[in-house]
This record gives C-alpha cells, sequence and structure tokens, in this order.
C-alpha cells in the first residue's frame, strides 16, 4: 500500500498566504468603510424636520435660522452635537440648548432662554445684561420687556456677586418706599448704590454682613433725622462711619446722624 506524505509548505509561501489574507480582510473592510460612509450621507438621513421646546419668549424663529441653521452640519449619524449645541447657544437671549436625535431625520432641540434681572454697565458700551445666575449677557435692549430694571457695575467676573449683594440691599429700603436703581462696586471693593430718587449712598468697603449692617442702620433711622429737618430728602449719605453717618440734604448741608440724635444702633 502506497503512503502518502503531506510536506508543510515552505515559510515564504506561508507568509505569502497570510499576506494576501490580510491584504483581502483590509480591502473588504475598506470597501465596507466607503459604502457605510456613502450609506450614511445619503439624503434619507438628512435632517427634515427641527422641533425646538422649552419656553421661550424672546427667541423667534427667524432668530434660530439666522444664526443657527447655518452652522449646522451632518445628518443623523454625522452630526456633531457639541457643535450643534453650541449652534443653538449662539443664538441671542439663549441661554442654555439641549440636542437630541429622533430616528430617522428629526432633530428636538429644547432651548432655555436668559432671564434678565438687572442691566450690566461697562465702559465700552455693549448693551449687556444680567440673569438670574448672575451671568453677563448681550442682548438688543430693544428686545427688553421691563424698563425699571437696576443697573449693577463691577470689576470683570464680579456679576454674581454684585448681583448677591442686589438681593441683599433691596428689602432692607422697602420699608421706605424707595427701590435700588443702580449698586456699583469699584476696583477696590467700595460698594455705592443711588435710589430710585436719586439719594447716592457710600456704602463702603467690607464683608456683605458688613455693608447690610451699615444699610439697615441708615434705613432704620434716615426718617428721624430728616424729620427734624422738614423732611428734605437725603441728597448724598456716607455710611462709611463706625458710629453713625453723614447726610447732605436737598437744600441743606450735611448732617452728622450721630449729632442729629439718630446714633446707629
Amino acid at each position: 500500500m502506497a503512503t502518502t506524505s503531506t510536506m508543510p509548505a515552505p515559510t515564504d509561501v506561508r507568509l505569502m498566504r497570510a499576506g494576501a489574507n490580510a491584504l483581502l480582510a483590509l480591502t473588504l473592510l475598506a470597501v465596507v468603510g466607503v459604502a457605510l460612509v456613502w450609506l450614511v450621507q445619503l439624503p434619507l438621513f438628512s435632517f427634515s424636520q427641527i422641533s425646538i421646546e422649552g419656553e421661550v419668549q424672546h427667541t423667534s424663529d427667524l432668530s434660530v435660522r439666522m444664526h443657527a441653521l447655518p452652522r449646522l452640519v451632518g445628518g443623523y449619524f454625522t452630526m456633531d452635537l457639541k457643535k450643534t449645541r453650541a449652534a443653538f447657544e449662539a443664538v441671542p437671549w439663549v441661554r442654555r440648548a439641549l440636542v437630541r436625535r429622533v430616528w430617522p431625520n428629526r432633530l428636538v432641540v429644547e432651548l432655555e432662554e436668559h432671564h434678565p434681572v438687572a442691566y450690566w454697565e461697562r465702559d465700552a458700551g455693549d448693551d449687556l445684561m444680567v440673569n438670574q445666575q448672575g451671568e453677563v449677557f448681550e442682548v438688543n435692549l430693544g428686545d427688553v420687556d421691563d424698563d425699571n430694571l437696576p443697573t449693577l457695575r463691577g470689576p470683570q467676573g464680579s456679576a454674581p456677586l454684585v448681583l448677591d449683594m442686589l438681593q441683599r440691599l433691596t428689602p432692607v429700603f422697602r420699608p421706605l418706599g424707595a427701590s435700588i436703581d443702580k449698586l456699583a462696586l469699584s476696583e477696590r471693593g467700595s460698594w455705592r448704590l443711588t435710589l430710585d430718587g436719586g439719594t447716592v449712598l457710600e456704602l463702603g468697603r467690607g464683608q456683605p454682613g458688613e455693608v447690610l449692617q451699615r444699610t439697615q442702620r441708615f434705613a432704620g433711622t434716615v426718617t428721624q433725622i430728616t424729620s427734624r429737618f422738614g423732611h428734605h430728602q437725603v441728597e448724598y449719605a456716607d455710611l462709611r462711619h463706625n458710629e453713625g453717618y453723614a447726610l447732605r440734604l436737598i437744600g441743606m448741608g450735611t448732617v452728622d446722624s450721630a449729632k442729629a440724635g439718630a446714633k446707629g444702633r
């Protein structure tokens, strides 16, 4: 009986076969990759509907079309959602945007608008406002519904601090029937405010609690002072004194609260 023996292929032949198989596999992968790229770019997967959700008052369809839509790139599979979110957050009045895909060709965008609580004053003259979170944002002031918002001012990055101080001080003047028209923080950390009637108060420096205490002392005693001088309106008050404050009344000179008998409590 004849015996057949199988000789192993030479090493170079085996290497050639392995190389050919690897090349074939890479070729197939490349073909599949090209096909997938072609497939995901078909009009079938382009977004045909963009739905805007959220409570918006100042963000119109026209504003979205002008500022966001030209920046959108890609379809269902290829769109970069991070860049898409940034495109919608570039629309005036939009604070935050959440975007998600809905199969097969719908993009849903949920918008959160800025809610302004004050104007922000800067030397550059930009139309800036402060929202509830203490963030400064730029808008067309003609779109602002409330013309009676206070004006804030401070060093760069200080908007949250100035807003916090505004919120602390606002209730102090309600018993006087007054409201804050302007609150400013200087580069050296000194506070000054202007009431809606034009009275200017120099609050000085210190921790928020210290500034608040001085202001409360003023609000709680100022009517006692003005009543002794015919209820003249306060033009200017310097609250930076330890034992009281100095007043300048319209039509009169300066009055020291301590000497007038209403020493700070």
